[in-house]
Formats: C-alpha cells, sequence, structure tokens
C-alpha cells in the first residue's frame, strides 16, 4: 500500500483524533449537565438517565455494523457519515425543547459515535504502517482518555458559563471542523475497497442490533429491576438466542456481517480480550472510586476529583509509552501482560484503602491501576488490527470496540448492583452506611481482581496460537 506524505499522514491523524476526542467527552462530560438539563426541561430522575444510556445503548449496538460496512463503501466515507450524524444529533441536542426529543437525539449520536470509533480505527491501520502506525495507534488511546478524563472538566464551566446546551453546542462545532477537513483526507487514504463487494449482510445486522440492544438494555435495567427479575432474564434470553441465530447465520452467509474466520486467530481473541479485563480492573474504578472517596473517606467532591488524577494520569501518559518499548524491541505481548498484571495488583492493593487512608497512600494502588489501563490503550488496537486482514480491518475494528463497550456496560452495571446489594444488606445487619459501602467495595476489588487474572491467563493461552490472519 502506497504511503501518504508525512504532512497528508498528519492531516488524517489531527481529523481522526479530534472526533475522536469528542466522543468520550461526550458520555464523560453530560452526565455534568443532567442537574442542570432536569431543571431546565422539568425531567425526571429516569428520563435523565437516558441522556447517558441511550447513547451508550446505540453505541454498543452499532460498533460492529459501522466496521463492516466502511468495509464496503470506504473507511473515510463511512466515517464522514458517522461525523455527519454525531453533527446533526448535537444540534438537535442543543435546541431540544423537551427531554424525550434529547434522548432520542442522544441515541442517535450514539450511532455516529460508534461510526466514528470503528472507523477511526480502521483509517489509522490503513493510513500508516510499522512504528508510526504504533505511534498513530498510542496517540488514539491517549486521546480516547483524555476525553474521558477532561470531559466533567470542560463541561462544568461550559454549564455554568454558557448553558447546559452549549455543552452539545460545542460538540457539534468541532465535528463540523472534522467535516470540513474529511475531504482531504478521503485523497490522500488509499483503502483496500473493493468496488464489487457485496453489500451488506442487513439481516445479519438486524438480528446483531437487537440482541445488542436486548443484552445492553438488561445490562443497564439490571441494577434496578433485579439480576433475577423476569424481565431482567427474559431480555437475556432473547439475547442469547438472538447471538445464536446471528451466529449460524454467519455460518451460512456468503458475506456476513461478521466473518468468523476472523476469530479463529487466537492471537487476535487475545488482543481483543484486553480491554475487557481494563473494564472490570479500571473502568470500574473510575467510575465508583470517587463514590467511595465522598461517602467512606469524607472527601469533598472537588477533593475526590482531584485525587481521581492518581488513576487517569497513567491513562494520559503511558500509551506512549507503551508503544516506545515495542519500537525499542520489547515483545507488544510482554507489554500487555505487565499492563494486566497492572490491572490485578492495582485492584489488590486498592485494598489498603479505608476511611482515614492519605492521600499518599492511596497514590500507589491508583497509578498501578491507571498504568494497568495506560500501557495497552492504543496498543491493543495496533497489535489487534496488524492480524487483521486489510480488506476486514473495518470488521475487526468493529469487534474489538464492540468488546470494549459491551464489557464497560457490564462490569460497571455489575459492579454497581453487587456494591448497592452487599451494602444494602450488610446496612440490614445495623452497620452504618459508610461501613457498609466501605465492606461490599473492599469485596468486590477481590472479584474484579479475579477477573483480571482470569483474563490475563486466557490472553496468555490464546496468544500462543499467534499467526497472520
Amino acid at each position: 500500500m502506497q504511503q501518504t506524505a508525512p504532512a497528508r499522514q498528519g492531516l488524517t491523524l489531527a481529523v481522526v483524533l479530534l472526533a475522536v476526542f469528542v466522543v468520550p467527552t461526550s458520555i464523560s462530560g453530560t452526565a455534568v449537565a443532567l442537574p442542570a438539563i432536569g431543571a431546565d426541561l422539568h425531567a425526571g430522575s429516569a428520563s435523565l438517565q437516558w441522556v447517558v444510556n441511550a447513547f451508550n445503548l446505540a453505541f454498543a449496538c452499532c460498533t460492529l455494523v459501522w466496521g463492516s460496512l466502511a468495509d464496503r463503501i470506504g473507511r473515510v466515507r463511512a466515517f464522514t457519515i458517522g461525523a455527519a450524524i454525531f453533527t446533526a444529533a448535537s444540534v438537535a441536542c442543543a435546541v431540544t425543547p423537551h427531554v424525550y426529543v434529547l434522548d432520542a437525539a442522544r441515541a442517535v449520536a450514539g450511532i455516529g459515535g460508534a461510526a466514528i470509533f470503528a472507523c477511526g480505527s480502521a483509517i489509522i491501520s490503513t493510513a500508516f504502517d510499522g512504528a508510526a502506525r504504533a505511534k498513530a495507534f498510542a496517540l488514539f488511546g491517549t486521546v480516547a482518555g483524555i476525553g474521558v478524563a477532561l470531559g466533567p472538566t470542560v463541561s462544568g464551566p461550559a454549564v455554568d458559563g454558557l448553558g447546559w446546551r452549549w455543552i452539545f453546542g460545542l460538540h457539534a462545532i468541532a465535528l463540523a471542523l472534522v467535516l470540513l477537513c474529511l475531504p482531504a483526507v478521503a485523497r490522500t487514504v488509499e483503502e483496500p475497497r473493493d468496488t464489487g463487494a457485496p453489500r451488506l449482510d442487513l439481516r445479519g445486522a438486524a438480528v446483531f442490533v437487537l440482541a445488542m440492544l436486548a443484552l445492553t438494555y438488561a445490562i443497564v435495567q439490571g441494577s434496578q429491576w433485579g439480576w433475577t427479575a423476569p424481565g431482567t432474564l427474559g431480555l437475556l434470553v432473547v439475547a442469547l438466542v438472538l447471538l445464536a441465530l446471528f451466529t449460524a447465520h454467519s455460518r451460512r452467509t456468503e458475506a456476513p456481517l461478521l466473518d468468523l474466520s476472523v476469530l479463529r486467530n487466537k492471537a487476535f481473541l487475545a488482543y481483543c480480550l484486553v480491554p475487557v479485563a481494563a473494564s472490570f480492573g479500571f473502568v470500574t474504578q473510575l467510575t465508583y472510586l470517587p463514590t467511595y472517596l465522598t461517602t467512606v473517606a469524607g472527601h469533598s467532591p472537588s477533593a475526590a476529583g482531584a485525587t481521581m488524577l492518581l488513576l487517569t494520569l497513567p491513562v494520559l501518559a503511558l500509551p506512549l509509552a507503551g508503544a516506545q518499548l515495542v519500537q525499542r524491541g520489547t515483545p507488544a505481548t510482554a507489554v500487555i501482560l505487565a499492563s494486566l498484571g497492572f490491572l490485578v495488583v492495582g485492584d489488590l492493593a486498592l485494598l489498603l484503602l479505608g476511611p482515614d487512608t492519605s492521600t499518599l497512600a492511596m497514590a500507589v494502588p491508583m497509578l498501578l491501576t491507571g498504568a494497568g489501563m495506560g500501557l495497552s490503550a492504543g496498543l491493543v488496537d495496533a497489535q489487534a488490527l496488524a492480524l487483521a486482514d486489510p480488506a476486514k480491518a473495518g470488521m475487526a475494528a468493529g469487534f474489538l470496540n464492540t468488546l470494549r463497550l459491551g464489557s464497560e456496560a457490564v462490569a460497571v452495571a455489575v459492579f454497581g448492583s453487587a456494591v448497592a446489594g452487599l451494602a444494602a444488606g450488610r446496612q440490614g445487619t445495623g452497620t452504618s452506611p459508610a461501613a457498609a459501602y466501605d465492606s461490599a467495595f473492599h469485596t468486590l476489588l477481590w472479584a474484579m481482581a479475579a477477573v483480571c487474572a482470569a483474563l490475563a491467563a486466557a490472553v496468555v493461552t490464546l496468544a500462543r496460537g499467534e499467526r497472520r490472519a
């Protein structure tokens, strides 16, 4: 594949990274605006929660579809469509008169966000090679981490100074800039595209989206309905049946949405499991550790937010370091296994946390956990897509990001539900709320460390079967 000039590669990377920055910023930053949205639109807590859930649900359902579509119509073209959808949805969010319109617009934005992540990964895999690809993916991981970390920081002042509608307005402006630059990107990226490729597997796409919809909705609602409630169990059964039908359909179809031959590469599967471990070992702590710090340790919200920098700073600093280690001859699998080890050790070290634990004592456990996420961020994508057939890079990126987003939803929902249930049970025995939450949180830390250790063992086993797709 002919390489583009460095300056044009730089433009391609800058455009993709700007769009990638907007998506996680939209996820983490929107939560800050929920109180203001509720007051302005007179919305209840349930409808407000769907401002966030609708985006995540649509994102998880559509990532694989976008990746497969990108292989057929071109990665830049699919990325452009997704960015346009996100822009239009953000404008609708900014001018919405009702919270239900906002919920619907956020779902549409999630569809566009899925395209940005799946097709953005595929564009980088197409436009870069060798050391340049490793660095580009490291920046991809860094920018995504910055977006998650800075979302609340950017959105808070915007809500205070401009009003909550401008959060979505700023998203639209940033994506409009991306759209202006994409024609130049399209002229510089040579895509391995077969103009005679068959149409998108619409039947398979419909079955897969319905399966993911049932699964993610069950996960989102499971903590409210109860994990053994008929509604939750019914949706999980429907999801399993639909996934079985999707697998059978994919085996019979000439050009399926997900070519199962991609999954026969054990090394590719090994890399895909790494973000799943990060979801359980890191994302759960990113989500619930602030509650622990305010509820148990008695920190103010601002102090808890400052302390969380110990968890997020390695995510910003280490993706490039991981890529540089690989460039200097360290095996990528060794770097990734080190990241998994940091997750396990970091989660176990967090057991030291208590009501009177100093910030200095928290530093090592939190930095280790953050390092577990940061070292593998971006590197996993680069290694996984390098193993995939270039013509199926979009499909491979879609599958990887589906696992990443789906596992985050599962990990966060299960952790939150389990902590709430354990804490409620201990309060029933006369334990104070803070002490009950402290005990429940520590129990879940053991469980998350065990999950990460089991996934690390699976990665080691699968990585032995490394081969080129």
